[in-house]
């Protein structure tokens, strides 16, 4: 039976996302039921191309990532994959009119990852369209389900909020990103002079980001509200977090939130949600 298929290829990216990230995980588990499984669906597609790009060290990543983009297109093509991933993600762009343009921007900057070291601002704000803010679109119309103006309303602030969350990553893992990948995301930075200046006005313009994305999530259906306020929330504390370290000693640790103190913004922000205070 198709639906047994169907059912057993999701529950591959419900697995994937709960060992891959506590936090994302907690996340969804906010949502009502019905956006659970495509939330699952995309977070397993994005996070398989990314390990591709970040983990396969002695595989030649080039041509699985050009594999992987074929597969995808094939999947989306014929509605089926032997590929329970890519079978689960195109179940899910079909349902939800999930634009192939984003898909192909997702995967151009997972592209970029295999050679590209450093970036200029063209570049940089590519890269961030295509590696977070295109994810957020993407879940954005499954928050959506398929109503137009709705999305193009939300379209804007969901993308600065995938880019604040972006660049926040950037921060808190600039470390391993030039220690082990050799890559430096921010436009001009020398990661071995990085210093407290530059950090603030990355800061500056994460604030910009946060704020309009913010914005967005008080007008988000009821149903994903909360688990994208949490994501929120989340960030904004790993943030202060990094406001609060000077970068030398960013530049030498990983600043992260312990999972106790997420367990207490799970709460303060569900009651919070539950008072209508977002």
């Amino acid at each position: 039976m198709i639906s047994l298929y169907n059912t057993t290829c999701e529950q591959c990216s419900q697995l994937i996302t709960n060992k891959y990230s506590t936090s994302f995980s907690l996340g969804i588990k906010m949502f009502h039921s019905k956006f659970r499984t495509p939330i699952y669906n995309i977070y397993g597609f994005v996070r398989f191309a990314d390990e591709i790009v970040d983990t396969f060290h002695e595989h030649d990543k080039k041509r699985l990532l050009d594999d992987f983009r074929i597969r995808t297109h094939q999947a989306i093509k014929d509605k089926l994959s032997l590929n329970p991933v890519l079978h689960a993600f195109q179940k899910t762009v079909h349902e939800y009119g999930i634009d192939k343009d984003l898909i192909d921007a997702f995967l151009d900057s997972m592209e970029m990852d295999l050679d590209k070291t450093d970036y200029e601002w063209q570049t940089y704000n590519k890269y961030i369209y295509g590696s977070a803010e295109v994810v957020g679109l993407m879940c954005l119309k499954v928050f959506t389900e398929n109503n137009s103006a709705l999305y193009d309303k939300l379209k804007e602030p969901a993308r600065k909020l995938g880019s604040a969350f972006q660049k926040i990553n950037f921060l808190r893992d600039i470390k391993s990103d030039y220690e082990e990948r050799g890559r430096t995301y921010f436009p001009g930075l020398d990661y071995l002079q990085f210093n407290n200046l530059e950090k603030r006005e990355i800061e500056a313009d994460i604030s910009k980001d946060f704020a309009a994305g913010y914005a967005g999530i008080t007008q988000l259906p009821k149903g994903c509200r909360l688990g994208v306020y949490l994501a929120y929330i989340y960030y904004i504390n790993l943030f202060n977090k990094i406001k609060n370290t000077s970068a030398s000693t960013l530049a030498e640790e990983r600043v992260r939130v312990p999972d106790s103190k997420k367990i207490y913004l799970l709460c303060s922000s569900a009651l919070r949600n539950r008072f209508n205070m977002l």
